[in-house]
């Protein structure tokens, strides 16, 4: 998911500048926000917070969530070719109001279907572990007028033409079903991928509710897929590619940024050869030190979650990598222990420059995972998502 909240807002706010200074005045955005907001939280008078532990509802609640601010839908996989060829994909859907959902004017006269306080933003990245290769693409487009947007019935997630479409209704789970991820960028690399949920539906931190600071609403709500069997092509320097393998959703909506001090964070998503898999997100202050909402989990091969804290993780970075574009200091490998879980990682990008230089640079790339858990040895696949490197 896990992307830092300003870093989400600043997005909406470059996407926001664009549209406002290029359609004419009628069918201007009703919203505006400053920089000072989006880097620093923004007012978040009059929208929905994140105040507790809820009850979920489905299918409703894998649609929007109007009313929070911010909302993705974010879903990462490593699939293989037949004979091994090695892929990694991001692809995230995410969703802004820009006004609180009582802040417009009742006396408003609307001349447009252009109007509407709903942004969309896309990021799309394929990585050929092969060709070293990483290509990524970014768009945005209001939601409204068909152009992008959010619906339960039919479940659809779009912008333009990228979308995540659930198939098989009549048949499939409300809660557990398989989507339909297309995406195209302009270059013609592209995804055409059915994923469907190999385990039952996670809810990550307290049955869903996941604190990130200490003010009350400083937090999100947070459902996951953490495996998915996944099949279909990728297409890459016009060549396509038959694959498989597995993949990750996260999708959370809040509305609050993170706590002050806390400057980014390392999120890696782990699934491991014995069947388990393991999320940990370590948020870092701007002191150098970890803060105390910091957590992870570990969801053994039935689905069943165990929450991992700070205390229980040691993660000492081995090695490090400067991006050429951003002169950003990355880590690129790690040793992760876990010693109540008897769990020893080695970690590493597969290969080094996985950065996402888009309206907001951060790292998203994925990793080679080898170890033992409970004295047996392991290997498996991984994202990491680093933010707030950059200088």
């Amino acid at each position: 998911m896990k992307k830092i909240y300003w870093t989400i807002f600043a997005l909406t706010l470059v996407a926001g500048i664009v549209w406002i200074t290029a359609e004419n005045e009628e069918d201007e955005i009703t919203a505006s926000i400053s920089v000072a907001e989006a880097m620093g939280g923004g007012d978040e008078e009059g929208y929905l917070r994140a105040t507790g532990p809820r009850e979920f509802v489905f299918p409703d609640d894998h649609g929007p969530h109007p009313g929070f601010r911010t909302e993705w839908w974010y879903y990462t996989g490593n699939v293989f070719t037949e004979s091994g060829r090695q892929f990694g994909y991001q692809f995230t859907i995410f969703r802004s109001q820009l006004n609180p959902p009582d802040s417009l004017n009742s006396d408003q006269q609307f001349y447009s279907n252009w109007n509407t306080d709903q942004l969309y933003l896309g990021h799309f990245a394929i990585s050929d572990v092969e060709e070293e290769e990483h290509v990524f693409e970014e768009r945005y487009s209001r939601g409204a007028a068909g152009l992008a947007g959010a619906q339960v019935e039919p479940y659809r997630i779009w912008l333009e033409d990228w979308e995540i479409i659930r198939m098989n209704p009549e048949t499939s789970d409300d809660k557990n079903f398989p989507v339909q991820l297309k995406a195209k960028m302009e270059d013609g690399s592209a995804i055409n991928l059915t994923v469907t949920p190999a385990k039952p539906l996670v809810l990550q931190g307290e049955d869903g509710y996941d604190k990130k600071g200490e003010e009350q609403g400083n937090a999100s709500y947070y459902l996951a897929f953490t495996r998915m069997d996944t099949e279909g092509s990728i297409t890459l320097n016009d060549q396509n590619f038959e694959v498989s393998g597995s993949s990750w959703m996260d999708h959370e909506w809040s509305t609050s940024a993170l706590d002050r001090e806390q400057e980014g964070w390392d999120w890696f998503s782990i699934q491991l050869s014995n069947g388990y898999d393991l999320m940990y997100y370590q948020l870092r202050n701007a002191d150098g030190s970890v803060s105390r909402f910091t957590v992870g989990s570990l969801i053994d091969p039935e689905g069943n979650k165990t929450t991992i804290t700070p205390e229980d993780v040691e993660l000492e970075v081995l090695d490090r990598w400067t991006s050429p574009h951003s002169g950003a200091l990355y880590p690129s490998q790690w040793k992760m222990s876990i010693p109540k879980y008897d769990i020893q990682l080695e970690l590493a990008t597969l290969f080094p420059d996985q950065e996402m230089d888009v309206s907001v640079r951060y790292y998203e790339g994925t990793l080679s995972v080898s170890g033992q858990m409970g004295g047996e040895q392991i290997g498996g696949n991984g994202f990491i998502e680093m933010t707030g490197y950059e200088e």
